[in-house]
C-alpha cells in the first residue's frame, strides 16, 4: 500500500521533523475517529456531553487505532440550525485543552474563523471545514498558524444544503472546486491539504454513490482523499437499516469501498470496527514475501 503524507510548521504528534516542517506520514488507509460534543448531532448526539467522557472517548479512538481524532461542537446535519461561536467554543475548548499533551493528533470540525483560531491556540494541529476554506479569513488563519486543513464540497450551510442539489456537472463541479480550493490554499501559505468530497452535503444519496465511484478522478490531482460515510442516510438507503447507530457494518462496507478507489482517509465513529476491517483488507491487497 502506498504513503501518505501531511506537512504542518507546527509540532504533530507522531511526525517527523524535516526541513519543510513535520511531516506525518501512514501507509494505507488510515481512521479518523469523529468526535461529536454537540447535543443534537444525528448518531450521538449528547453521548459525550462532559469534559471527562469527551477526553475517555477520544482517548479510547487512539487506542483503537485512529490517527485523528476529530471533534465538532456544531451539528452540520441536513436542517441543523447554526450555534453561536461563543457556545461552539464552550463546546470544543475544554476537551482539546484536556488532551492537549495526551500525543493525540487533534482537529477540529468547524467552519468559523474565530474557532478555528482558538482551538488551534489551545492544541489542536488540524482544521476540518465542511466549507472548503471558502472564507479567506479562515484560509489565512490555517496558513499563518501553518497546519494542515480538509477541504470539503458543500453548498450553501447545513440548514439550507439538501435544496441545492442540482448539478449540471456533478463531478466536474464537486471534484473542481476542491482541486481549485487545494491550488488556492498551498498558494497562500497553508502547508497541505485532505480533500474531501462531502457526502451527504448538498448531495442526494444517488450523487453520493456516484461520486465514489468517481473517486479515482479525485486522487489522481494528487492529494490526500478523506470520505466521510460513516452511518449517513444514504448508507441506510444502500443496506435498508433505518436506525443511523446501526449503520456501522455497512458504514465500513462503504469506506471499504471508497478504500478500493483510492481513499486514503476514512472518517468514522466506530474506529474499531473500521481498524480491523482496514488492516484485513489491506493484509489481503499485500503480495507475500
Amino acid at each position: 500500500m502506498g504513503v501518505t503524507s501531511l506537512i504542518s510548521r507546527r509540532p504533530l504528534p507522531g511526525a517527523e521533523r524535516t526541513e519543510e516542517g513535520y511531516r506525518l506520514s501512514w501507509r494505507g488507509v488510515a481512521v479518523m475517529g469523529v468526535l461529536n460534543v454537540t447535543p443534537d448531532s444525528f448518531s450521538d448526539g449528547g453521548q459525550w456531553g462532559s469534559v471527562e467522557a469527551a477526553v475517555q472517548a477520544a482517548k479510547a479512538m487512539a487506542a483503537a487505532g485512529a490517527l485523528i481524532v476529530d471533534i465538532g461542537g456544531e451539528s452540520t446535519r441536513p436542517g441543523a440550525e447554526p450555534v453561536p461561536v461563543e457556545v461552539e467554543c464552550d463546546r470544543v475548548l475544554p476537551v482539546i485543552r484536556a488532551l492537549e499533551g495526551s500525543g493525540i493528533l487533534l482537529s477540529v470540525d468547524t467552519r468559523r474563523t474565530e474557532v478555528a483560531a482558538a482551538a488551534l491556540a489551545a492544541g489542536a494541529h488540524i482544521i476540518n471545514d465542511v466549507t472548503g476554506l471558502r472564507d479567506p479569513q479562515m484560509m489565512q488563519v490555517c496558513a499563518e498558524k501553518g497546519v494542515p486543513a480538509v477541504i470539503m464540497h458543500m453548498r450553501g450551510e447545513p440548514r439550507t444544503m439538501q435544496q441545492l442539489t442540482d448539478y449540471d456537472d456533478l463531478e466536474g463541479e464537486v471534484f473542481g472546486f476542491l482541486k481549485d480550493q487545494a491550488e488556492r490554499a498551498l498558494a497562500a501559505g497553508v502547508p497541505s491539504v485532505i480533500l474531501d468530497p462531502g457526502l451527504g452535503f448538498a448531495k442526494t444519496a444517488e450523487q453520493n454513490i456516484a461520486l465514489l465511484r468517481a473517486l479515482p478522478r479525485l486522487v489522481a490531482y494528487g492529494y490526500p482523499v478523506l470520505v466521510g460515510a460513516s452511518r449517513k442516510s444514504f448508507v441506510g438507503q444502500l443496506s435498508g437499516i433505518a436506525v443511523p447507530k446501526e449503520r456501522d457494518s455497512a458504514s465500513v462496507a462503504v469506506h471499504l469501498f471508497a478504500a478500493s478507489r483510492g481513499a486514503t482517509l476514512v472518517r468514522a465513529h466506530n474506529v474499531p470496527a473500521h481498524v480491523s476491517a482496514l488492516a484485513a483488507w489491506e493484509g489481503l491487497h499485500c503480495e507475500p514475501n
